[in-house]
This record gives C-alpha cells, sequence and structure tokens, in this order.
C-alpha cells in the first residue's frame, strides 16, 4: 500500500504539471497577441514526441536510473517553463523568446510520460505487484491531478495570464524533488535497446500489411483531432467575454471550469471499454470514436457559454469528450497488442503514438491554426488595423462580433466535417471481422 501511494503521488503531479496550462495556454497566447501562433506551440508538443521520448528512454536504459532522470528532466522543463514565464510576463511579448523557452520545456516533459510509467512498472514488479491490476487505478489519479491543476488555473485567474505557466513550474520542481526519493530503478545496459530499435523502426514493417498500413494511416489522421480542442476550446469560451451580447457570462469567465468536465467524464468512459470491445469489436468502437469527435467539435459550433441552450450544447461536448478520446487511444492501443507479434510488440505501441501523438497532433494543430487565423483572427487583426488594440475590458463591436462568432462556428464545423470524412473512409475501407468470444 505505501509503494502504490507513492506512485499515486507521482502520477498526481506528474499530469497535474501539464494540467496547469495544456487547456487554458491558448488564452494566454491570444491574450498577449500571439493567437496566431497557438496551433503552433501544441504542435511543437508532437514535434519534439518524435525523437525525445526515444532518446530520454535509452539514456533511462543505459547510463541513469530512470527515478533520477524523471527528476532531472522535470526540473529542467520547470526551469525553462519559468523563463518562458517570464519572457511572457514582458508588457510586450516577443514570439521567439517565449516559444524557444517553451520548445526546451516541452523536449524535456513530453519524455516523462512515458518515463514515469516506466518507473511505476519498474516499481511494482520490484515488490511483487501485479502492473495489469495495480496500475491502472494510480493512473487514474494522474487525470484527477490534471484536473485538479486545471480547476486550480481557473478559480486562481492563471488561465489568463503568464502564472499558468509559473504554477505549473512550481509543481515541476516539486515533483523532481520527489523524484529523488522514489525507489531505484536499475539500469540495464547489456538489455538496452538500440537507438533504432527504440524509435521503434523495426516495427515500420508493418506498413508491408495492408490491414496495419491502413490502420496507422487512420490513427495518424484521426490522431489530428487530439489538441485542437486542447489548443482552441479556452480562446473560443473565453473569447466571448470580447463578444457584443456574450460579455460576462459565467462560462465565459470560467473556460477551464467547463473544460475541466471533459477529463471527467475521460476518467468515467474508460470503464465501458471492456463491455463496447465485447460487445461491438474494435472497428465499431472506434466508429464509434469518430462519431463522437464528429459531435464534440460539431457541439463546439453551436453552442456558446453565455446562454442556456448554448451551455447545455458546450456541457454535451465536454460529456462525448471522453468516448472521443478513450475508445481511440485505448481500443487502438489493444487492437496493435493484439495483432502484432510479441518481438515487436513495444514497438509497434511506439509506432501507433507516434502516428497519432506525433505526426497526427502536430498536423492537426498547425492545419487548425491556419483556419482559424482565416476565419476568426483575420477579424481580429481587422479590427486592429481600423480602431487599434480592444480596450481592457471592452467589447467588439455588433459587426465584428458577428463576424468573430460565425468565424469560429464555420472553424468547429470544418473539424466536425473531417472527422465525419475519416470516420465514412474508416467504416467503408478498414477491414475487421469481430470475435467476442477471443476478448476476455
Amino acid at each position: 500500500m505505501y509503494i502504490k501511494t507513492r506512485l499515486t503521488v507521482m502520477n498526481f503531479l506528474q499530469y497535474a504539471v501539464w494540467g496547469a496550462y495544456l487547456t487554458s495556454m491558448g488564452a494566454f497566447l491570444a491574450n498577449v497577441g500571439l493567437a496566431e501562433n497557438i496551433g503552433l506551440f501544441f504542435a511543437t508538443q508532437g514535434f519534439v514526441s518524435l525523437f525525445m521520448p526515444a532518446v530520454i528512454g535509452i539514456v533511462a536504459d543505459r547510463w541513469i536510473a530512470a527515478e533520477k532522470l524523471l527528476g532531472i528532466c522535470h526540473f529542467l522543463a520547470a526551469v525553462f517553463l519559468g523563463a518562458a514565464a517570464y519572457m511572457g510576463a514582458q508588457p510586450q511579448v516577443a514570439f521567439a523568446p517565449v516559444y524557444t523557452f517553451y520548445t526546451l520545456s516541452v523536449a524535456f516533459y513530453m519524455p516523462t510520460i512515458a518515463l514515469s510509467n516506466s518507473v511505476a512498472y519498474s516499481v511494482l514488479r520490484q515488490n511483487g505487484v501485479d502492473t495489469v491490476s495495480a496500475f491502472p487505478p494510480i493512473r487514474v489519479f494522474g487525470t484527477v491531478g490534471f484536473i485538479c491543476a486545471m480547476l486550480t488555473s481557473n478559480f486562481t485567474g492563471f488561465q489568463n495570464t503568464y502564472m499558468q505557466w509559473n504554477f505549473s513550474a512550481i509543481l515541476g520542481l516539486i515533483l523532481s524533488v520527489y523524484c529523488f526519493t522514489l525507489p531505484l530503478c536499475p539500469t540495464c545496459a547489456e538489455k538496452a535497446k538500440s537507438l533504432a530499435e527504440a524509435l521503434g523502426l523495426k516495427a515500420f514493417a508493418l506498413f508491408k500489411e495492408k490491414k496495419m498500413a491502413v490502420f496507422f494511416i487512420f490513427s495518424m489522421l484521426l490522431g489530428m483531432s487530439l489538441q485542437i480542442t486542447n489548443a482552441y476550446a479556452n480562446p473560443f469560451i473565453n473569447g466571448f467575454n470580447m463578444l457584443d451580447g456574450f460579455s460576462g457570462s459565467w462560462g465565459a469567465n470560467n473556460a477551464n471550469a467547463l473544460i475541466s468536465l471533459s477529463q471527467v467524464s475521460e476518467t468515467l468512459c474508460i470503464l465501458l471499454i471492456p463491455f463496447a470491445l465485447k460487445r461491438f469489436g474494435i472497428k465499431k468502437v472506434m466508429l464509434i470514436s469518430m462519431g463522437a469527435w464528429v459531435l464534440r467539435f460539431g457541439l463546439f459550433g453551436l453552442g456558446n457559454p453565455s446562454t442556456g441552450v448554448g451551455i447545455a450544447l458546450l456541457i454535451v461536448s465536454m460529456i462525448v469528450y471522453g468516448v472521443a478520446f478513450d475508445f481511440f487511444n485505448v481500443s487502438g492501443s489493444l487492437y496493435v497488442d493484439k495483432e502484432t507479434d510479441a518481438s515487436i510488440r513495444s514497438s509497434a505501441q511506439g509506432v501507433f503514438m507516434l502516428m497519432t501523438n506525433g505526426f497526427g497532433a502536430m498536423i492537426g494543430t498547425l492545419g487548425a491554426q491556419w483556419v482559424i487565423n482565416k476565419l476568426v483572427n483575420v477579424h481580429i487583426a481587422d479590427y486592429a488595423a481600423q480602431y487599434g488594440a480592444l480596450a481592457q475590458g471592452a467589447t467588439y463591436p455588433a459587426d465584428f462580433s458577428a463576424l468573430i462568432e460565425k468565424g469560429w462556428s464555420c472553424s468547429w464545423f470544418i473539424f466536425s466535417g473531417f472527422a465525419l470524412v475519416v470516420m465514412v473512409l474508416f467504416a467503408f475501407i478498414f477491414k475487421y471481422k469481430h470475435e467476442p468470444e477471443a476478448i476476455k
């Protein structure tokens, strides 16, 4: 019980560090004049995920004990994020230094997601605890930590300022010190993977199999949806404070609290996956996920945080997110585990993550940035060109407010339409025969 409690605290802090800013960073960037670069900031997480987890994993295998390396990575990530916060606090915020320090921070944070799992597995095995039954309840507290940090940023007002990064950096420093008190996870140089193996290059041979190639391609396409609402949900909801006829509502002032319902739904929907897989099979479960993404974006396009019906639609969208996220990520991971040989199973999981959280998330957020710049930010720029920056606490005139609101709706409908196309193509192209008796 002591070991499980120690690992629960680690997981709580691991994801609290991320939750402190992930869903509210877009609002802060918009407030300091970097709205046109929001997608780039989120795409950077995908870009560093292409190589940093593998490099850090090799270091943990060969030279530095995993729990100590976890502490070092969190320390560096916290220091660089604190530097980004300092640059973001300046009267005139410059893109280059803020983006540089942020990139260095996530370059060291993103590997800690896999590394924290490795530490947990290693410590549990050393203490004779079954990882399959013991780890999921421990991991759930990671989502709890994410939600708690989100709500803290919301109700302290950090969600609109650079203080969200300072808050995250403080949590990261605390976790860094805590990691050095965890049980030793010894290195094993004689069994260490080569760089090619760690990058999962051997598993790319799976693309020679049609069904796996189709699956990985659709994983990337659906992965393009993963970070869009993390990047833009808060700027969208918070932005209603600046629209004529919508400002001052509870929902617009508490965007993170509203968005936190997505993480609550995510936690609960995990419990539905075993039943859904047994009843419907992996293909239908993934189609349900794709349909949920269609609804997730479509309801954002119809909703707003300032009217009864509008906020109800947003709440439904938050609830739908749990199905959209969990049914895709978990069922996809299980499919890869079931369909690949044991010798490349870990590498195959790496390819799945690479296609979804790497290439997919990176391309998706950059694409979303282009759409929102064309349909939303262009009107904000037009207003600034004609009248100057919007005064503190003021709202855009009715004509500009209508254009901005319409731009957001059209953007969400475009994302919804993309998810619908992916769902239809997947239904016709991906072939899979469900065998209920094969699912335990």
